[in-house]
């Protein structure tokens, strides 16, 4: 039977310096990471170079998770959508570079004028998916869109919302389940039952239903319980990548011991 590969987003040291991020790559029992190529942990030449040593010397698989902070791929504002684009493309590059295994990239965000444009962000986002996919073909990397949760203005909450992407773009595009922001809007499970073909690589972390708390896996409303028979019964066996801020060892051992 085939069994998801659990692995650690760096997330959770995100606030330490790059160098000591690197330092923690061969404490963890798991073998596939994500890299955040974001704030300080930003990727360049020298720092892809040292991550490519520490997967030759550790035998790491990489996926990195594209920039988010102040990324809209759907804004109005043309000048603001530019350097987003900008700064994503730049990133597909530096995943090529470090010959990552996926990119994975946050949908659009409403913004204070959106209701004067309806569905403006709706269409803008398809056409940046557009370009960042055909750039991502360019490179030879693989690319999935992470759901986000409404209540923080996002699109792409629900699975509906994905088959209208689909169905705009009729683009192959994987998806990336956050567990964590389909759990504020309840959709876990709708998720599995109408895209389990599409989800190719999970985020894994829990919360109270109420914010986004990135919570060890056990510390939560989440019960992986059943979630992971559920992941089980489609046959997943792509990767889970528990990006908790805590408990991060605890949350690995966790998810080994359900998906034996």
């Amino acid at each position: 039977m085939p069994q998801a590969k659990i692995g650690v987003s760096m997330l959770y040291c995100l606030g330490e310096s790059f160098n000591r991020m690197l330092k923690r790559l061969d404490t963890l029992d798991t073998k596939y990471i994500e890299i955040l190529d974001d704030a300080t942990h930003d990727l360049n030449k020298t720092r892809i170079t040292q991550l490519k040593e520490a997967a030759k010397s550790y035998n790491l698989t990489y996926s990195v998770h594209a920039p988010f902070a102040d990324i809209n791929i759907g804004s109005p504002i043309k000048p603001m959508l530019n350097a987003s684009l900008k700064r994503l493309k730049q990133s597909l590059n530096n995943a090529s570079a470090l010959d990552a295994k996926l990119w994975v990239f946050h949908p659009a965000q409403r913004t204070g004028i959106g209701q004067f444009y309806p569905d403006a962000d709706f269409h803008c986002m398809c056409q940046s998916i557009e370009q960042l996919y055909a750039q991502a073909e360019n490179f030879g990397v693989n690319i999935a869109l992470e759901n986000l949760p409404g209540k923080y203005w996002f699109l792409m909450s629900t699975p509906e919302e994905f088959h209208r992407m689909y169905k705009k773009t009729n683009l192959p595009i994987g998806i990336t389940l956050d567990l964590g922001h389909a759990n504020l809007e309840g959709q876990i499970q709708p998720f599995i039952n109408e895209l389990a073909d599409k989800i190719i690589h999970i985020h894994a972390s829990n919360n109270d239903g109420n914010s986004d708390q990135h919570n060890g896996v056990a510390d939560g409303t989440i019960d992986y319980v059943p979630l992971t028979a559920s992941l089980k019964k489609i046959g997943y066996d792509k990767t889970i990548i528990v990006e908790s801020i805590t408990n991060i060892s605890q949350s690995i051992a966790n998810l080994k011991q359900l998906l034996l």
